[in-house]
């Protein structure tokens, strides 16, 4: 399985369900599901660019929840979402960048520690089926 590295906290915004587009400089033609990788680097001044932009979007109706800076994992795995296609515009508040990913069906796995890589990156299917089957048990304990 593919996955993609993301800086938080808009990885954590892409699988809770609110984030539905991803921002890029370059196209793609990936589609399908990919993992969601959480990058180890976040900085503050990132984290309150993400904070102000979701504060507009509450203002506006949205019901968001950022976890706190120190909350969320970094370096590894944190969610899995179907990547549906690539666009140069989009009417979603999330997208500003040359290139959106729409995203969908994005939902949490339990974080899983792993190297992230530049671009979309293979991950071995061993640890694809351990990222999946975490998923799966914590969505038959709901």
């Amino acid at each position: 399985m593919k996955a993609l590295s993301i800086r938080q906290p808009w990885a954590t915004l892409i699988v809770l369900g609110y984030k539905d587009v991803e921002n890029r400089s370059w196209p793609t033609r990936h589609r399908g599901p990919t993992l969601i990788h959480a990058a180890k680097g976040m900085t503050r001044g990132e984290y309150d660019d993400a904070k102000e932009l979701v504060d507009q979007l509450i203002c506006r109706g949205a019901q968001i929840h950022l976890p706190a800076f120190e909350e969320l994992p970094r370096g590894g795995f944190v969610g899995v979402a179907d990547f549906t296609g690539c666009v140069d515009d989009s009417p979603s508040p999330w997208f500003f960048g040359k290139f959106g990913f729409t995203l969908a069906r994005a939902r949490p796995v339990p974080f899983t520690p792993f190297k992230g890589a530049l671009s979309f990156f293979d991950v071995p299917p061993a640890i694809t089926d351990q990222v999946l089957a975490g998923a799966a048990a914590g969505a038959s304990d709901d």
